[in-house]
């Protein structure tokens, strides 16, 4: 039991440290907020206006992808190392997390992760076929931040 102890004494002193942090923010926290103490600080500049939008849900569809291939590539490489040990075993394995991987890739495209800007119908032809263009895609700002007409 003794053996314990540091174990113990770690998660005493995570609570501590937890509960003793939550006390003191809220002895210490500003009372009085103003625009000045509520307003964003980004590398000293002070903003002049409002973000124009939220993110699209495409940023993070991206940012999916981004994790889903990272993830892949991390358990790859250890079986690249020892692939000859693990055989047919290891081969079964990686070809079912590559058709998971696969899977979550067919996902994300079928969810419109890849396509970006908005798309306007082309005037000639049977209408079916969509056409980016510049005024679609590039939102066009003046000197003040507002959209231009």
């Amino acid at each position: 039991m003794i053996q314990y102890l540091p174990i113990l004494g770690m998660i005493v002193l995570a609570a501590l440290f937890a509960g003793l942090s939550i006390i003191a923010s809220a002895i210490m926290s500003p009372r009085h907020a103003n625009l000045a103490k509520s307003a964003p600080y980004e590398c000293g500049i002070i903003p002049g206006n409002r973000p124009p939008e939220r993110f699209p849900v495409r940023f993070y569809l991206v940012a999916m992808i981004f994790i889903v291939f990272d993830i892949e590539i991390i358990f790859i490489y250890p079986y690249a190392v020892i692939s000859k040990s693990l055989g047919v075993f290891g081969v079964s394995e990686m070809i079912v997390f590559g058709i998971t991987v696969f899977i979550a890739f067919l996902y994300l495209v079928s969810n419109g992760a890849l396509n970006w800007g908005q798309f306007h119908r082309s005037k000639e032809g049977s209408g079916d076929s969509m056409e980016r263009t510049t005024s679609s895609t590039v939102r066009r700002i003046n000197s003040k931040g507002e959209e231009a007409a």
